[in-house]
């Protein structure tokens, strides 16, 4: 017993019963190539036994923001997680790449390991929607550096992708289409505004909103981000994907033109797609121009893959074999810019 140490505010018995909590967890992630267990020094992965005959390591790493902040006023943190492992494995994704593993990095001023056990099971959640290894993390416990209940968490992945068929926009040209495939949410980006907007409506929340079928409005803000892999892998093995993007911090206007080639610009057409009620109420509530929306959050489409006209409707129907709501938003043109023709 290290009665000193834990005299400064740390105790290593929290954290060797975290490591005991979580096992279980980390085992069920589990995949081909993971080697070794927790509590090792490093996390391992064989790759050689993926039979990839030039492979191209596609890395990862992203936290999940403020949307702590909501998850620390509900006390739910079973989900939080899953935005970690999302944030990381949708980007890989982005360039064609099959997430193979991931670890994480949980700070918090002082372990609390019912609290650490349910974000740990939210990441390994999510790593079992991805098919990637939990393969090892931190739990660091840093009393002073945190305000009693709150916590940081960040992730990391790398997966792989066969040099052949690596995904980097290249092959983007004009009259390609752009397949939207849908969100759940507001994901994990945006949330400095939306912690803003709902404080200055006087909102709280625990406040049951008719908009969202009675929910919370904190449930629904916490809504865990998609995870995309399983499905989105189907397309690209089965279709000539040309780009795909993941939609996050600045919406529309910043993550789209990323795959883009000098002289292109978009057309997206509003009314192709759901906007979700959260969006419409968030815009509502703050005064947000509506076409300030779409450079701020995803507005109902989390990833999108841009491809041959001709192609589209097959990856709409893949897409859909995986219960997930796809359609085609929009094409690429020869002038460049965002060009979102609005519905009103």
């Amino acid at each position: 017993m290290a009665k000193s140490y834990e005299r400064s505010g740390v105790n290593l018995e929290a954290g060797y019963e975290v490591v005991r909590r979580i096992k279980q967890h980390v085992a069920s992630t589990s995949r081909t190539g993971s080697m070794g267990n927790i509590g090792s020094f490093g996390g391992m992965f064989d790759l050689s036994v993926l039979g990839i005959r030039e492979p191209v390591l596609v890395s990862g790493t992203d936290g999940v923001g403020t949307k702590l902040k909501i998850a620390f006023a509900m006390d739910r943190h079973d989900t939080i997680g899953i935005d970690a492992v999302a944030m990381c494995v949708n980007d890989v994704l982005a360039q064609g790449a099959e997430p193979l593993f991931f670890l994480d990095y949980v700070a918090l001023g002082h372990n609390i390991p019912a609290k650490v056990e349910a974000i740990v099971s939210g990441v390994a959640e999510g790593c079992r929607q991805a098919g990637c290894a939990l393969v090892g993390g931190e739990t660091a416990e840093m009393p002073g550096m945190y305000a009693d209940g709150e916590y940081d968490i960040a992730g990391y992945t790398t997966g792989v992708v066969e040099k052949s068929k690596l995904i980097d926009g290249s092959k983007v040209k004009v009259g390609d289409v752009l397949v939207g495939v849908a969100s759940t949410g507001v994901h994990s980006n945006g949330f400095s505004l939306v912690r803003k907007i709902v404080s200055d409506a006087g909102l709280q929340y625990t406040d049951r909103i008719p908009e969202f079928g009675g929910r919370e409005l904190g449930d629904v803000l916490l809504t865990p981000t998609r995870i995309y892999v399983k499905q989105m892998l189907s397309v690209i093995r089965q279709l000539d994907v040309h780009g795909i993007c993941h939609i996050t911090g600045g919406g529309f206007d910043e993550n789209i033109p990323r795959v883009l080639q000098p002289g292109q610009g978009l057309e997206i057409f509003e009314g192709t797609w759901e906007i979700l009620p959260v969006f419409r109420m968030l815009e509502k509530w703050g005064g947000v121009p509506h076409r300030e929306m779409f450079n701020i959050f995803n507005m109902g489409i989390g990833m999108i893959a841009v491809m041959d006209a001709d192609q589209a409707p097959e990856a709409i129907s893949i897409l859909e074999s995986h219960g997930e709501k796809a359609s085609v938003i929009g094409r690429v043109t020869d002038t460049p810019g965002v060009n979102i023709h609005l519905s009103f």
